[in-house]
This record gives structure tokens, C-alpha cells and sequence, in this order.
């Protein structure tokens, strides 16, 4: 486990093991929440690159009869 020191205005640096086993690089958002007592950043992946995620997926719909 890491430890980071918050700066006066709050900031942290994300140490480079972690940045890049996660795949984080500069300009990359994140989304950061509390939970269970407890600060989570979460790195947020490209639309680009979510592409294709769903391949294989069974997409079919049964549709029932219009009803009149």
C-alpha cells in the first residue's frame, strides 16, 4: 500500500505503479467518490476505446402482438 501526502491545495499525486498498472495517463479523467469512509478514484475509460464491449451480446427482442 501507498501513501500520498495532500498538498495545500488539496491535490494528490497518483504514484507511478499504480498510474501505470491502471493505465491512467495525463488529461485522463476520473471519477472520485467517497465511499464507506473511504476516498475512491476511479479512472474513466475513452467512448472509444468502450467500443465493442458488448460483442456477443444476444441484442433480440420478443415482441409481443400489437394489441387492438
Amino acid at each position: 500500500m501507498t501513501e500520498v501526502t495532500v498538498s495545500p491545495k488539496y491535490q494528490i499525486v497518483i504514484p507511478k505503479e499504480i498510474r501505470e498498472s491502471m493505465g491512467i495517463v495525463s488529461g485522463q479523467k476520473v471519477q472520485i467518490m467517497s465511499y464507506q469512509g473511504r476516498i475512491e478514484v476511479i479512472p474513466l475509460k475513452p467512448i472509444k476505446q468502450m467500443r465493442g464491449f458488448l460483442k456477443g451480446i444476444d441484442t433480440s427482442v420478443t415482441r409481443e402482438n400489437d394489441r387492438i
